[in-house]
């Protein structure tokens, strides 16, 4: 794999290696039908696109905004302000209006490119609180612009701007002045606290981090790579960043939603994810097994024992498996397992990356002994995404999140932080020199806020330091911890543990309503409303025991005593989970006081 040149010009040196072949699987805005695009074909528009930004008056180290879903008009425009040495800054598509204005005022944004109906809604909406604001370009053709805005064109329209290339001598003679000093990204993580920070990744973080992880992520141009995750999160950015470099073809998916749909439809080898993907795949594989035949379910429940045994027991610890036991897994995996495979559309899974979160032990095990390679990893936005990754082919230990990649010096702290150092590392914030001086020590570490350790050359995670909770009988808790093991069970949807200065663990349940309706119907439990369904004692005594089940191994008081189940999710809207689905603890606090108290009432 090629990874020492400059991302302005990647996407034409690939199309001058591969030409025809595939390079983009897509569908349009609103459509089903699943089209191609040719690295030549993506490169020419490529070409248009930094050809029209030149004709705006785009200038080098400019900063673009992009406030749109995953589409090939993202890479696209991602891609031809890097050809002209612009900078872009990512908007994921959630983003609320206050979010769109605080990113374009805080970066001086002239030019927002924007995605469907929603996006292009909020941005008009803001359009006259954004004084530097100047164009807004719209992506999807069927987005209905108002005839009372003139600021406001399509992404045809723009391109024409650079129709026959007018402008390419200066495109060509900007590609040669490109410097890895130039900043690439401004990325604003949103933060469980609600603090926005606009974090600086240059040219220079991206080429370490390609040459990193190349040497440890084995993408080849014969995989098939879903884009799942917004490329807004860095983690989805370096790692589609990376199979461009390594020639794969991707497939894109605009809505996450139908990810397992179009998993069906396309086929990928892999994929980057977050762990609650894996928990709802580990969910719905369990559930329909509990609606199986007691003959199926034996013979699950044994294949999983052989697949444990095999791929955790003997090949993770770098062991040959015996004979009678790899003839066995051998007969399962091309019977059973490749079932399970084939109807999540992974006929010919390769690897897929994992990271973002805790992931539960329980899930790391089941994915693996089906036969699904999850390569779990740690990195921050700060990191350019990885710090440290399981490696194909070579020993891991389910739990941690693998070996440090290549460069990076860790360094265990105070509290048992993580510090950081090395060529991916950002340089700071943008705008923001007192949380660019406070996040580094005096000899230049990062200071990631998460705390860990070391053992055998693998890095585990114990907690976010500012989330550990402290009981008021003075017992420190890891609420994530605690939140991953109850994750897994298939009426779970999400969770949030309270504990801080609680005499005991409680939590705020949202509960997979139609697994929960199921229940009761089969039990002759009659309810008229998902507020009575969640106070229903037979529902809530089920649950008890279920959540007892998971916690057996958790020290007394870290066991959840009391728990709500919450009539509605967890929104955005609302405050109370950032754009990455991270729980806002803090909001969830005051916005459920009431059920809080209610919990630790005598």
């Amino acid at each position: 794999m090629q990874t020492n040149y400059h991302m302005s010009v990647l996407v034409h040196k690939q199309a001058k290696k591969y030409g025809n072949r595939e390079m983009l699987i897509y569908q349009d805005f609103g459509g089903t039908e699943w089209k191609a695009l040719s690295w030549q074909q993506v490169s020419q528009t490529v070409m248009k696109v930094s050809n029209a930004m030149l004709n705006m008056g785009v200038k080098p180290q400019e900063n673009i905004g992009i406030f749109s879903q995953n589409s090939v008009q993202y890479i696209e425009c991602d891609f031809g302000a890097w050809g002209i040495r612009a900078t872009t800054i990512p908007f994921y598509a959630t983003s609320s209006e206050q979010q769109i204005q605080f990113m374009v005022n805080d970066a001086k944004v002239r030019f927002l490119f924007v995605g469907e109906q929603e996006q292009y809604d909020k941005a008009r909406r803001v359009f006259s609180l954004c004084p530097t604001l100047e164009r807004i370009i719209v992506f999807d053709p069927a987005v209905h612009i108002s005839s009372h805005d003139p600021n406001s064109l399509s992404f045809a329209d723009f391109l024409a701007l650079g129709e026959g290339l007018p402008r390419q001598p200066e495109v060509e003679r900007l590609w040669q002045e490109a410097s890895f000093d130039d900043i690439a990204n401004i990325l604003y993580t949103s933060g469980t606290t609600g603090d926005s920070k606009g974090v600086i990744l240059t040219h220079g973080q991206f080429q370490a981090a390609m040459i990193a992880n190349s040497k440890c992520v084995p993408v080849t141009d014969n995989d098939r790579i879903m884009n799942f995750l917004p490329y807004t999160h860095i983690f989805e950015r370096g790692w589609a960043i990376l199979c461009m470099y390594a020639g794969a073809t991707m497939i894109v998916n605009t809505h996450p939603q139908q990810v397992q749909q179009s998993m069906r439809e396309t086929h990928p080898t892999c994929m980057s994810a977050v762990p609650r993907f894996w928990e709802k795949v580990y969910m719905g594989v369990m559930d329909k097994i509990d609606h199986s035949s007691a003959v199926q379910r034996k013979l699950f429940k044994h294949s999983l024992a052989v697949g444990r045994k095999h791929n955790i027991e003997y090949l993770s610890l770098g062991k040959k498996p015996p004979v009678a036991l790899h003839l066995e897994y051998e007969m399962l995996n091309r019977t059973v397992f490749s079932l399970v495979r084939k109807e999540l559309g992974l006929e010919n899974a390769h690897f897929f990356p994992t990271a973002g979160a805790a992931v539960s032990n329980h899930v790391e095990e089941f994915v693996h002994s089906i036969g699904i390679n999850m390569v779990v990893g740690y990195g921050l936005t700060e990191s350019l995404a990885t710090v440290s990754c399981d490696h194909l082919g070579e020993p891991y230990t389910v739990g941690s999140v693998g070996h440090p990649i290549e460069g990076i010096e860790i360094r265990i702290g105070e509290n048992d932080e993580i510090l950081l150092k090395g060529p991916t590392i950002t340089k700071g914030y943008y705008n923001r020199d007192d949380l660019t001086a406070a996040a580094f020590t005096s000899d230049g570490f990062f200071r990631t806020g998460d705390a860990g350790y070391i053992k055998n050359g693998e890095l585990f995670l114990k907690e976010r330091i500012k989330d550990l909770f402290k009981t008021s009988n003075g017992k420190y808790i890891a609420p994530q911890m605690i939140e991953s093991k109850l994750l897994v069970d298939k009426y779970i949807d999400q969770i949030c543990i309270i504990a801080d200065e609680r005499k005991f663990v409680s939590a705020l349940i949202v509960p997979v309503y139609s697994l929960l309706e199921e229940y009761a119907r089969a039990n002759g439990i009659s309810v008229e409303s998902r507020e009575q369904l969640c106070k229903e004692p037979r529902i809530l005594q089920m649950m008890h025991e279920r959540i007892d089940t998971l916690q057996q191994q958790l020290a007394h008081y870290e066991q959840v005593k009391r728990f709500t189940l919450l009539p509605h999710h967890l929104s955005m809207e609302k405050g109370e989970l950032t754009n990455t689905l991270k729980i806002r603890r803090r909001v969830l606090n005051e916005n459920y006081k009431a059920e809080i108290e209610a919990m630790y009432a005598e």
